[in-house]
């Protein structure tokens, strides 16, 4: 059997455990109780990451110092210099940009042409975030890419 499927099985595998079994399995791939905080679904995603990272390889050094960055940015920690978010004019095409609305995760695929979302191509992500919502938005901000001014 390929690494591949031994991956995508034990995957299929976690998808079955209830919270309690994948808090488990946590512990015996981390060594450590699960972080209280996270959902199911997050554990599973976590638990899945780590299952192809051990299987394909992790993310190389620079990823890892960029996402770092990021972090350090968004939890106000002064450690690793700040990395700025990329703008929409900055994302590649490939880029699938994710994103939660009542429930429901939206993939939106960055393209030459625009961007991708259900099968259309819209021009900005501003109408794909109309289109989600209902309501006006920023795209960039709907989808992450630009940093909430804070209200006084």
């Amino acid at each position: 059997m390929e690494k591949a499927d031994d991956v995508e099985a034990e995957i299929e595998r976690l998808r079955g455990l209830n919270l309690t079994a994948l808090q488990l399995s946590w512990r015996a791939v981390f060594g450590r109780a699960a972080p209280s905080n996270l959902s199911k679904t997050l554990l599973l995603r976590l638990l899945a990451y780590r299952l192809q990272a051990q299987a394909f390889g992790d993310l190389s050094p620079a990823t890892r110092r960029l996402l770092d960055g990021l972090a350090s940015e968004v939890s106000g920690r002064s450690e690793p210099a700040a990395v700025p978010l990329p703008g929409a004019g900055q994302l590649m095409p490939g880029t699938v940009l994710i994103r939660e609305h009542d429930g429901q995760q939206h993939h939106v695929m960055v393209a030459e042409s625009g961007f991708l979302w259900n099968g259309t191509t819209y021009e900005s992500l501003s109408k794909i975030a109309f289109a989600i919502t209902g309501t006006k938005w920023n795209g960039p901000r709907f989808f992450g890419l630009r940093e909430r001014v804070a209200t006084p």
